[in-house]
């Protein structure tokens, strides 16, 4: 696992490619518009096995605990878990040496109103939500970050991969 920590995005000289599709201009390119940069930004990058959801975990509650937002951890955590997940399970091919050492990247942004959670892995098919049977083990993780977040969705990443993020206010967490 690597971690990347800074209150800002650096420029990056003249064909590097970001984590998570950033680019040097510090634009997020899977569409979100929050008027400026992040007041906060840390990633994680991850080497696609399972183990990852409770690493991921443990990467937010230190990000979130440096941020003095311990409150979101519930849902926050979850959503990061189903989206870590999802991207183990269904994005990372196993074997395949062409993915990287960190084929999957976890990126927590922190706006004034909201907390942005977005997985960027190398697959390009679409999350795709399920119904799942009352008795399933499995099939819910869309249902449940749709359900905890603000919102959520997903876009590809060039060159190659997509990144899924959902939003959480942090309003209605106050306590």
């Amino acid at each position: 696992m690597s971690t990347r920590y800074g209150s800002r995005l650096r420029g990056a000289a003249p064909g590097v490619r970001w984590p998570l599709g950033l680019t040097a201009s510090n634009e997020p390119p899977w569409g979100m518009s929050h008027g400026g940069r992040p007041a906060g930004f840390a990633a994680c990058g991850l080497d696609g096995q399972l183990r990852n959801a409770p690493q991921a975990r443990r990467f937010l509650a230190a990000t979130l605990d440096g941020w003095a937002l311990e409150r979101l951890l519930p849902d926050a955590g979850l959503v990061v878990s189903e989206l870590v997940t999802n991207a183990v399970q269904h994005a990372v091919e196993p074997g395949t040496a062409d993915q990287g050492e960190y084929p999957v990247w976890l990126g927590i942004f922190l706006h004034p109103d909201e907390l942005v959670c977005a997985v960027t892995d190398p697959s390009s098919r679409p999350p795709c939500p399920r119904d799942a049977e009352a008795s399933a083990l499995g099939g819910r993780g869309l249902a449940l970050i749709s359900a905890l977040s603000r919102t959520w969705s997903w876009s590809l990443t060039p060159p190659r991969g997509k990144t899924v993020w959902a939003t959480l206010s942090l309003q209605s967490s106050l306590g």
